[in-house]
């Protein structure tokens, strides 16, 4: 396993760790404030390489987009935690793979395969029993289903970005800053409190801050610009899957089997929908080897 790999399962593990850390922390601050402060430390860490760059200004434009789709998708998803499972959100969260190739469709006219649309089935399917159907979703599973479709549009937007000659810290950092500013003024708008209560949730924006932000979307960024996207995203689907761990285990939820089994079927819809992209006839006459 190279250390791309390495560094792939490792964001996908510190990130299905954040959704019961971040619920366990709704008590003691607000989820913009949270989204805020965390992307604005994480900002506030890079200085220091940002101070060597002569262009600092390049990529902003690109990082004032990717930063709409970040805020956009930690609001929603945090906001979201308020009222459904870490276990749930994690499900849901995950549900981004079967976006990524319905958006092809969309805004790209790139029509998904029978496979995918059958993923996409697949996933429909264990939604409706993650969930409990319309009847018994709440408001937090329709916030983090859009968390989804931006978590879908970041890929998308994030790996158009960097497959060029682009500077990766700067576009962090300006992706970062203007993260925590947008996800503030959403706070704003919405008159939540700015507080902090507690030595307790300091650490908890502290750990967002320096590992499942500043250091897994920059080796997310790297790993993007040099490995094939299918890894990438076979990888990333893990990460509902160690967020339904942490939550059941170190979490304290309760472990409930139908959900367990809409989860899983989110999950098989999502390595199906990858895999789908393989040319499995030419591969089969090694013209084609998946990088």
């Amino acid at each position: 396993m190279s250390l791309v790999e390495l560094g792939l399962f490792y964001c996908a593990a510190i990130w299905g760790a954040t959704f019961y850390l971040i619920k366990d922390s709704l008590s003691a601050v607000s989820p913009e404030a949270l989204v805020g402060y965390r992307f604005l430390l994480s900002a506030a860490l890079l200085l220091p390489w940002v101070a060597r760059r002569r262009r600092r200004t390049r990529h902003l434009g690109q990082a004032a987009l990717l930063a709409l789709l970040l805020s956009t998708l930690y609001v929603s998803q945090t906001v979201g935690l308020e009222y459904t499972s870490a276990s749930n959100s994690g499900f849901i969260t995950g549900l981004f793979v079967v976006f990524v190739p319905l958006f092809l469709l969309l805004f790209l006219g790139k029509p998904p395969t029978k496979t995918q649309w059958a993923a996409s089935a697949l996933a429909a399917a264990g939604l409706w029993i993650l969930t409990g159907g319309i009847k018994h979703a709440n408001r937090g599973d329709g916030l983090t289903l859009i968390a989804a479709m931006t978590y879908a549009g970041h890929l998308l937007a994030t790996d158009r970005c960097v497959k060029a000659d682009a500077d990766l810290v700067l576009l962090a950092f300006h992706q970062f800053w203007l993260t925590g500013l947008l996800s503030l003024a959403f706070g704003a708008v919405r008159g939540a409190s700015f507080a902090v209560r507690g030595t307790g949730a300091y650490w908890i924006v502290l750990f967002l801050a320096v590992f499942p932000t500043l250091s897994a979307f920059f080796i997310q960024m790297v790993a993007q610009k040099r490995s094939a996207p299918l890894r990438v995203a076979l990888i990333f689907s893990l990460e509902p899957v160690f967020a339904a761990a942490f939550a059941w285990t170190l979490g304290g939820e309760p472990f409930v089997p139908a959900r367990a089994a809409g989860g899983a079927l989110i999950v098989l819809a999502m390595i199906a929908g990858e895999l789908s992209k393989l040319e499995l006839t030419r591969g089969r006459r090694k013209e084609v080897l998946p990088a």
